[in-house]
């Protein structure tokens, strides 16, 4: 469980907020929520019960609480990560950002300080959106997950943020292979190509890598260039003899270019 390191040590607490009042007599006029001065342990405790009920936005809430009352205490410091935490939990990622990244600029050389890095990660990696939207984010989360690997190759988190790795390097892979069928529908093969190409040069190892060999022998063979669409093919025959992506590839080029057949299989 990834939150229990951050559990460990005295128990973590807040004061909860006040409710909005009304003045009577009148209509009814909102006031700004306050917080009620407390001493730091009693504002942690109540945090802390406040997130036992998965409050969590109001968890979040009364960790800054914390930190804001006693900036300079040791609490403030838990209380960084439990607010980090409570945003993530209740998918206010950005927020959940801010608090860990206000924790590293404050507190870079603690012990904790892997799971702040991861609670960055995490938070990018959970806003990765659907391949045909715009991918900034999964980027960020790859250049996070692989800062908390180089930081803490060792670390629990670090094996964690492998295996997102994994899945985010398919993902960003996905989208070039996405925008590379669109422009290859619009016979736009050259921009097809430059797509393809960097999903088989930056993300080799993905699932989309026999498509996109296959991909590269369509377009190849529609500009007339059949010698190339051999190249892509024998990549493919070698890589993943097995892939019914190169079962087609071979026929096309069988159909397409009779005499590239043969060489296409290596023979």
């Amino acid at each position: 469980m990834v939150t229990s390191r951050v559990f460990r040590g005295p128990a973590l607490v807040l004061c909860a907020a006040l409710a909005l009042s009304a003045c009577g007599g009148g209509p009814k006029i909102k006031k700004d929520r306050a917080y009620i001065a407390r001493d730091v342990e009693t504002l942690y405790r109540v945090a802390k019960e406040t997130l036992d009920k998965r409050n969590y936005k109001l968890a979040a809430a009364q960790f800054d609480e914390v930190e804001r009352q006693h900036p300079y205490s040791v609490w403030a410091r838990r209380a960084q990560l439990m607010s980090a935490f409570s945003y993530y939990v209740s998918g206010q990622y950005q927020e959940a950002i801010g608090s860990a990244q206000r924790f590293l600029s404050l507190h870079p050389g603690s012990r904790e300080a892997p799971y702040a890095y991861y609670m960055i990660a995490v938070s990018y990696y959970e806003q990765i959106s659907a391949v045909e939207r715009d991918q900034r984010i999964t980027q960020q989360a790859l250049d996070a997950l692989g800062e908390l690997i180089r930081r803490y190759p060792n670390s629990d988190y670090a094996a964690d943020a492998r295996l997102k790795v994994d899945l985010t390097r398919d993902h960003l892979a996905g989208k070039e292979m996405e925008i590379g069928r669109f422009y290859q529908k619009q016979a736009l093969y050259l921009a097809a190509i430059t797509r393809f190409r960097t999903e088989i040069d930056r993300y080799d190892t993905t699932s989309h890598t026999p498509e996109a060999l296959h991909r590269l022998v369509e377009c190849y063979l529609a500009l007339g260039i059949p010698e190339e669409a051999r190249k892509a093919a024998a990549v493919l025959g070698r890589n993943y003899p097995e892939s019914e992506w190169y079962n087609r590839s071979y026929k096309l080029l069988a159909e397409k270019a009779p005499k590239y057949g043969p060489a296409a299989t290596g023979s």
